[in-house]
């Protein structure tokens, strides 16, 4: 389950937008969980578990939001057109640069924690897109669980979170990536058959001395 941050940020524009009052609450909580990856990955259950509501109550409050253009939803399918994951992602409305006459001076921690946020946008970005590519190559290579298991070991970050554990392979396909990562399952999982050497080893020492006591 996501770790929201620690504070939630609900702007003018939805405060006093004319919408449900807990679809502005909810707002506010996507905003927190988005903190982490650039958007929101929860589902209407772990929010309807969060505010003791239906999943129904939930998607009308996340439609109004969408409606207003205060967020954008975006549903990822595999071939089958059933829904693997489901983003929420903060729509800004405002993106002026700030100026003097604002008294919007940028302090060096500021403008480091914006460039940051940048970067966990962009890499989130790209993030989305391999997940992509590993649906739409997957052909029935890996089931859902393996591509789950796939998706997160090779997109998991650098220690500067500016790159991928994919992105640092010299080279890179992702069906025969995919193909390899089959293979070690296979391979992992597969139950040892027959006796080990050390096993015939004995047997064969066992049948040895028997020999020998009948010869006595």
């Amino acid at each position: 389950m996501e770790k929201p941050s620690y504070y939630a940020i609900i702007p003018a524009n939805v405060r006093y937008a004319d919408i449900k009052a807990n679809a502005k609450l909810l707002y506010g909580e996507i905003t927190a969980l988005s903190n982490q990856k650039g958007y929101c990955w929860s589902s209407n259950n772990y929010f309807a578990e969060l505010y003791g509501v239906s999943k129904n109550t939930i998607s009308l409050w996340i439609n109004q939001l969408k409606k207003h253009g205060f967020i954008h939803v975006e549903v990822i399918r595999d071939k089958n057109k059933q829904v693997i994951k489901r983003t929420m992602s903060i729509i800004k409305n405002d993106d002026r640069s700030p100026t003097f006459k604002e008294d919007a001076i940028i302090k060096n921690d500021e403008y480091n924690s914006i460039n940051k946020n940048n970067t966990i946008i962009n890499i989130s970005n790209r993030e989305k897109s391999f997940e992509m590519d590993v649906f739409n190559s997957n052909e029935n290579i890996l089931d859902k669980e393996q591509q789950i298991e796939f998706i997160e070991f090779w997109t998991e970050k650098n220690k500067s979170e500016t790159k991928m554990k994919f992105e640092l392979e010299t080279t890179w396909n992702t069906k025969k990536r995919m193909l390899r990562w089959k293979r070690n399952n296979e391979k992992w999982n597969k139950k040892p058959s027959g006796s080990s050497k050390i096993s015939n080893a004995h047997n064969e020492w066992m049948k040895a001395k028997e020999f020998i006591q009948k010869q006595k």
